[in-house]
């Protein structure tokens, strides 16, 4: 079916369904926000009574919406961001203009995700398919009482379905556009009646790559990248031996071999006609076309990622405690990748990192909380452990041109041989084709956390809520570099500095040797081993005060303390040329965070509108800068989030039709401070990038019965942004014009969900925006970028038995 076909059809529905809407009446009962149950405080309860700021979202409205995994929450939940970068992994989720670049994984997340209870050690981590969800939560604000470091913008909280002790199956299989293909399955029911059920679910997804590669004289192959190509699979036991105890075991494994990130041009520098003549005259994008999605590699970026673990949830009645519960989480997870990547993004054979370079993250946790309630004081108490241990090796490898275009680079394009007339050495020896560096970095932290959090009711109406948290964190950095056999043309540089100096004239002599000296060609660093060790002792809290004026209005006011620990920075760095910086480490980050809010319910609480006003200080913040050469990491002394979240819930008067968005009005700015060594001086005082002052959301869902059988669902939700940057230096060759993304999903089926058959689109519009802007690496004055994803379209099946 061609998409214009596709368009005007569903449209056809939509119009027909709205007629529908306007001639139906609410026969039955409505159903109402009561039964929206959130667990924000690590217990149940009612959405309306969280002193927090949440945006809930149920089953039904996750799929309606298309979502699968983290990335497609933007769509829902105004202030939410969610970037890639080189690799999908590289993700980056953030909050109310605040986050952590995921680039650079010696640096934790503000924002923290965490699945079934279980906590995933960078957004990346958790960036896969999701599973059958039960529903999400979004915390906004710091939420370090209850859930811990890397909190300091806010939760993600996933929660997926349970097994169930009746039998229940469904099945899917999705066809779309870029040759998708993909289905799942899923089975629950009792093993032993009343005592034993399981769950099992598997899905398998594919789909061509979303960019056409050109590849020059290779080695590359492939020219496709982009695509998806992964299978998952997830097991669950709940086991009920009396009515005091339930134990629920998950083990989940995935498998991705994809071809993923290449970058497109958005701006050509100066150095373009030297990468267009040693690439052939066809080495990049000329002029840039970024949204053609041609891009230009000749070196694999292949993907490869195994992510697996395992957790144990019980949950123990404790009749002598007064109806006390304790609630134990144990749980173990291994995640690695293997990535390729092309460094310089063109055809070009400049520089590249072999399918060996590799990340891998082990963890374990164990959380034991118990909990309890009287007439008059919910309380909590509880202690957190976990261990994780981080491996990295990173290749850095020169190209057959590398030393070519670093001599034309340097002579304005006039001699290809200048590096050998300035090193002594031949030519092509300087930086053999094959060498570069290779380090590694072996990371281990352990983190110990004791809580408390407990509300005491003082009236019926008015609550108070006081939490606090210690958390003793320990992390030791182990780190070997190594510059492989052929890459002499730094040492051979700084022993001829006077004949360069002569050579190139004075003024000239360091810029000359810095282009040559590299990080990753410095000696200085060449079987060089280093050690670094940091604690942190960090107490963090909340106190919260609600009043309830009747059952329909609760207004609080809170301060939350939140924590984001310090760490190493992965990367070479030097305090000069030959010399190298034992010290990478950064300090902690902190927040203290206010907020003012109201809840309300109307319309015999069927429909909610809630807002909050909140005033963010950051300390120390953590900022992860790419240079075009190296990632600088640099404690940013003040950032402040100012602004108003507010969201809404109607279950509107018309039979089927339900309504959820939100707006965020949010200023995100740097304070004033000197910048230092690789920090743009642009950032003193100036909005974060992804920091849009506007953000919205809105969904819309309806559903009506087809005479006695068949029902017929539809559903559009959007997300609005107003501009930001989406670069760490905030050059505005980088910034993203507002946007809007919009999807769409028609469905027909049985009342009773035996089948179903779904029209759907992602980026109906086909919105063409940048995920993240960068510098071309090594091309002075050029810009690339990575995309959003384009429109996407197709049909599902679903068969429930």
């Amino acid at each position: 079916m061609h998409f214009t076909q596709f368009i005007r059809r569903s449209a056809s529905v939509l119009v027909l369904a709205s007629a529908a809407a306007g001639a139906a009446h609410a026969q039955d009962a409505s159903p109402t926000i009561n039964s929206i149950i959130v667990t924000a405080q690590k217990r149940e309860q009612n959405l309306q009574d969280v002193p927090i700021v949440v945006t809930a979202l149920p089953q039904q409205l996750l799929q309606d919406a298309g979502v699968r995994d983290i990335k497609d929450l933007q769509i829902l939940t105004p202030g939410l961001n969610v970037a890639s970068t080189s690799n999908e992994t590289n993700t980056t989720v953030r909050i109310r203009g605040v986050g952590t670049v995921g680039d650079n994984p010696g640096l934790e997340s503000s924002v923290l995700v965490t699945i079934d209870g279980v906590y995933r050690p960078r957004n990346g981590v958790a960036f896969n398919d999701l599973g059958e969800l039960e529903r999400i939560e979004v915390l906004k604000g710091p939420q370090g009482t209850l859930f811990g470091k890397n909190t300091s913008a806010g939760v993600i909280n996933i929660i997926t379905k349970a097994p169930e002790f009746v039998f229940g199956a469904e099945a899917e299989a999705t066809f779309g556009n870029y040759g998708t293909k993909g289905g799942s399955a899923a089975v629950t029911g009792a093993i032993i009646e009343d005592k034993l059920a399981g769950r099992l679910f598997a899905a398998v997804r594919k789909r061509d790559g979303f960019y056409d590669i050109v590849t020059g004289q290779g080695p590359r192959t492939n020219r496709e990248d982009g695509n998806q190509d992964y299978y998952t699979l997830r097991g669950q036991l709940l086991f009920t031996p009396n009515d005091d105890v339930d134990v629920r075991i998950i083990a989940d494994y995935t498998k991705r071999d994809e071809s993923c990130c290449v970058g497109v041009q958005i701006v050509n520098g100066a150095t373009a006609p030297i990468v267009n003549a040693l690439g052939g005259g066809n080495a990049l994008a000329n002029p840039p076309r970024p949204f053609d999605r041609t891009s230009y590699a000749n070196r694999p970026t292949d993907q490869e990622i195994e992510d697996m673990g395992a957790s144990m949830e019980v949950n123990w009645d404790l009749e002598g405690l007064g109806g006390a519960t304790i609630t134990s989480i144990t749980a173990g997870r291994n995640w690695k990748t293997n990535n390729g990547q092309d460094i310089d993004f063109t055809t070009m054979d400049l520089a590249y990192r072999t399918p060996d370079w590799s990340t891998e993250f082990g963890q374990f946790s164990q959380e034991l909380r118990l909990a309890g309630r009287t007439e008059r004081l919910d309380w909590q108490v509880g202690m957190f452990y976990a261990r994780e241990t981080l491996d990295q090796y990173t290749p850095f490898v020169f190209g057959r041109q590398y030393e070519t275009y670093l001599s034309l680079l340097l002579s304005s394009g006039t001699n290809p041989n200048l590096v050998s007339l300035l090193t002594g050495l031949p030519a092509g020896t300087a930086f053999t084709p094959g060498a570069g560096a290779r380090d590694t970095y072996k990371q281990k932290s352990n983190s110990l956390a004791f809580f408390t959090n407990n509300t005491l009711k003082l009236t019926d109406a008015f609550d108070i809520t006081l939490g606090l948290r210690y958390t003793r964190e320990e992390k030791d950095l182990s780190t070997r570099y190594t510059n492989a056999p052929g890459t002499n043309g730094c040492a051979a540089a700084l022993s001829r500095v006077p004949i360069i100096a002569g050579a190139v004239g004075a003024a000239n002599a360091a810029t000359v040797l810095g282009n040559i000296c590299l990080p990753w060609t410095d000696p200085g660093f060449n079987n060089r081993g280093t050690q670094q060790a940091r604690e942190e002792d960090e107490l963090t809290g909340t106190i919260k005060a609600s009043y309830r004026w009747n059952e329909d209005v609760m207004t609080y006011a809170s301060y939350a303390r939140g924590y984001k620990a310090g760490g190493f920075n992965l990367d070479r760095a030097r305090i000069g040329l030959g010399v190298v910086n034992p010290d990478t480490a950064f300090p902690e980050e902190t927040v203290n965070s206010y907020e003012l809010g109201v809840k309300t319910s109307w319309l015999n609480r069927t429909l909610s509108l809630n807002a909050a006003a909140f005033h963010q200080e950051f300390q120390g913040f953590q900022l992860n800068a790419f240079t075009g050469t190296s990632y600088i990491v640099t404690s940013i002394p003040k950032v402040k989030s100012v602004g108003v979240d507010t969201d809404l819930l109607w279950f509107t008067p018309l039979k089927g039709l339900t309504l959820q968005g939100g707006v965020t009005y949010a200023v995100t700015e740097y304070g004033q401070f000197t910048p230092g060594a690789g920090v743009s001086p642009r950032l003193p005082g100036a909005r974060l990038s992804f920091a849009p002052l506007w953000s919205g959301s809105m969904a819309a869902s309806y559903s009506h019965d087809l005479g006695d059988t068949l029902e017929l669902r539809t559903s559009l939700s959007g997300k609005y942004s107003s501009m930001f940057n989406t670069g760490s230096d905030l050059h505005p060759a980088k910034e993203q014009d507002a946007f809007w993304l919009v999807n769409a999903r028609i469905a027909i089926g049985t009342q009773d969900e035996r089948w179903t058959a779904e029209l759907w689109a992602q980026n109906l519009l086909d919105e063409e925006y940048l995920q993240v802007g960068y510098d071309a690496p090594l091309q002075s004055g050029g810009f690339d970028a990575f995309l959003g994803a384009p429109r996407t379209y197709g049909v599902t099946l679903r068969a429930k038995f």
